[in-house]
This record gives C-alpha cells, sequence and structure tokens, in this order.
C-alpha cells in the first residue's frame, strides 16, 4: 500500500494523550495511531452514511419490487 506524509494541526492536550499512547507502546508511533483512529472514524461515518440510505427504504415497496415477476420466471431458472 502506497502511504503519503501530511502534516496536520492537533491541540496540546491532543497530542499529550497520543504521545502517551505510544509511550505505554499500545501504537508503535503516532504516525500508526493516527492511521488506526482515522481509518476508525470513516469506517463510522461510511456506516452512518449506509444506515442513513437504509432508513430511506420504504419496506413494503422494497418487497413490492422483490417479488414482482417471481411467478412467471421461476419455471425458466436453471435446475442446480
Amino acid at each position: 500500500m502506497a502511504v503519503s506524509k501530511i502534516a496536520i494541526t492537533i491541540d496540546s492536550s491532543t497530542l499529550t494523550r497520543l504521545d502517551r499512547l505510544v509511550r505505554e507502546r499500545k501504537y508503535a508511533n503516532r504516525s500508526r495511531a493516527v492511521q488506526e483512529a482515522l481509518d476508525a472514524q470513516l469506517e463510522r461515518v461510511e456506516h452512518r452514511r449506509l444506515y442513513a440510505e437504509l432508513e430511506n427504504l420504504n419496506p413494503e415497496e422494497e418487497r413490492r419490487f422483490a417479488e414482482e415477476g417471481i411467478g412467471g420466471e421461476r419455471e425458466s431458472w436453471p435446475e442446480y
């Protein structure tokens, strides 16, 4: 995986907490800690977006779409 170097600005209390985690060997270094935290946050954001989209679905309408045409197509399905 290719990596890129970036610069970030964080407040001193966050940096102190980050350095404590590195000292306690919870992370190998600051970069690894920031990478894992960012990955976790992006995952949460992406899942929230998916859940928001799912909430917009109408279960009855989705069921109707799923059942549309099943009766006639069933005979043409290949045997496994």
